[in-house]
């Protein structure tokens, strides 16, 4: 495994309808490196944003699409992203505040 600093580990936030409807309890969505595992995410969240506690993390993967140009025939990056749930008395995050 590569080694991935706490840094590395969340990429961008997830910005889409259903992502900012979960805001309200407390879970935030981010794009994570595809080798980060759940502790490291729950480091990385903590470390980044002041004030917050991680209850559990959710991760999913997502296989890269084909795509076609022409004949020639190749496929998209994987990904993986992390739904992150705050606890009740953990401080909200920022970067989501004016969104």
């Amino acid at each position: 495994m590569a080694n991935v600093q706490y840094y590395d580990v969340i990429i961008e936030p997830v910005v889409t309808e259903k992502s900012m409807n979960a805001m309200g309890e407390k879970k935030y969505t981010f794009l994570v490196h595809p080798e980060a595992n759940k502790t490291m995410i729950k480091e990385a969240v903590e470390k980044m944003f002041e004030g917050t506690k991680v209850a559990k993390v959710n991760t999913m993967n997502s296989e890269g699409k084909k795509r076609r140009r022409g004949m020639v025939v190749g496929k998209t990056a994987k990904t993986k992203k992390a739904v992150v749930q705050l606890t009740a008395d953990s401080a909200d995050i920022e970067i989501f505040s004016g969104l």
